[in-house]
């Protein structure tokens, strides 16, 4: 099977639903492969699938993010190229220094209480459904980082539904197939909404502070001490908190029928912190939520033999590099015991994710509490996921919890 044939059958609703059988087929390959254009990406010269190379790649500053033509006569995209997220040095330096400030061991050590009462809450909430079953993702996998985030920003967690349906607006522009018209205008919708709900509460904050992440920002803002402008800070809170939570509801949707498939785990999660934390790099590892990221190439270049020219880009497969069986003996396999190469789950190098330590902390005190409350939790149905090869994960989940 030639790359061609793979990446359409990647590209199919039953590669949506379950790339992984093509993501070997690539792997077979070798661990870069050159491509045809294709209308879902014409830019990209080669696809990159193995450990060593992806992560070489996510580390090395002179492959770059390239802003899509025209973007800047699009809300959504003015958006992405004025973030730290989409853009390279020197402006990503300057917006990630202001940032990193956030995510401190001080303020995720502040967040655990936060965390523990946000997750014994939902539980409680799921503990009262009348026949026991409920929306796992709804009533768990969603609110959990949701509020935590919420909480740690300064929304009001009245906002979060509406929220959601603008975040859900922006994740399907940015699939591998969502660049039609109609999501590039459901996108732009959603990028012009948050701006203008995030510029009134900065407003409101600087009326009213308080002690939540917006409120420092904004006085770090007005007092001239970081090197921001108000249009980046919205840009980036808007990036930030999509980030944020989205990737954490697919790591405890996508694990959660992982975990069911091994009773053993489930059994003694509630009591062994080693294996919590093993249990989400586990689910991380083998369901990323994030299939996909690109790269430019700074120069005519050759990856182990496929040759890429100057500013072509190579779409970097990280779902694929997290199960190469160059790196991980029996890829497809769930070990929470599991040692070797950490997972690119979060990427690598200057992008990697600034909310990578609270989605873990998430995980690590969320799923034993879970189990512990309900370990007779079963899903009643097949889950189907989102669609979406950029973010893959499921987004209804029924589950029984076993009275």
């Amino acid at each position: 099977m030639d790359v061609e044939e793979i990446l359409t059958g990647l590209y199919s609703e039953q590669g949506r639903q379950d790339p992984y059988p093509w993501y070997a087929q690539l792997h077979r390959l070798g661990p870069v492969s050159a491509v045809p254009a294709r209308p879902e990406h014409p830019t990209v010269a080669a696809v990159a699938v193995g450990y060593d190379l992806v992560d070489g790649l996510l580390r090395a500053a002179e492959w770059t993010k390239q802003p899509p033509p025209g973007w800047e006569e699009q809300e959504i995209l003015r958006t992405f190229q004025t973030s730290m997220m989409f853009i390279n040095p020197p402006d990503h330096t300057r917006m990630r220094h202001v940032f990193s400030r956030t995510f401190t061991p001080r303020r995720l050590g502040a967040l655990e209480p936060v965390i523990l009462r946000v997750v014994d809450e939902l539980l409680d909430r799921m503990a009262d459904a009348g026949d026991g079953v409920v929306d796992f993702v709804a009533d768990f996998a969603y609110p959990i980082p949701a509020l935590v985030m919420a909480e740690f920003i300064g929304i009001p967690a009245g906002e979060l539904p509406w929220y959601r349906e603008c975040v859900e607006r922006i994740d399907e522009f940015l699939d591998v197939a969502g660049k039609t018209p109609q999501r590039l205008a459901a996108a732009n919708a959603a990028a012009r909404d948050l701006g203008v709900f995030y510029r009134e509460l900065l407003g409101h904050r600087r009326r009213v502070p308080g002690d939540d992440l917006l409120s420092g920002l904004v006085e770090a803002l007005d007092s001239g001490e970081v090197e921001l402008t108000e249009e980046e800070l919205i840009s980036n809170l808007i990036v930030l908190f999509n980030a944020s939570f989205v990737t954490t509801v697919y790591m405890f949707s996508n694990g959660l029928p992982l975990l069911l498939a091994h009773p053993e785990t489930v059994a003694a999660l509630p009591t062994d912190a080693t294996l919590a934390t093993g249990c989400v790099d586990e689910v991380l590892r083998l369901a990323s939520p994030v299939h996909f990221l690109a790269r430019a190439a700074p120069a005519d270049t050759a990856l182990d033999g496929v040759p890429v020219a100057k500013d072509a880009n190579v779409l970097i497969m990280i779902g694929a590099a997290n199960r190469d069986p160059a790196r991980f003996p029996a890829p497809d396999t769930f070990d929470p015991t599991r040692s070797g190469p950490a997972s690119l789950a979060f990427g690598a190098g200057l992008h990697f994710c600034l909310g990578a330590a609270v989605s873990r902390l998430e995980g690590r005190l969320a799923l034993p509490r879970l189990f512990a409350r309900f370990p007779a939790l079963a899903v009643t149905e097949t889950p189907t996921y989102s669609g979406s090869l950029f973010l893959r994960g499921i987004d209804k989940l029924l589950v029984s919890t076993g009275g």
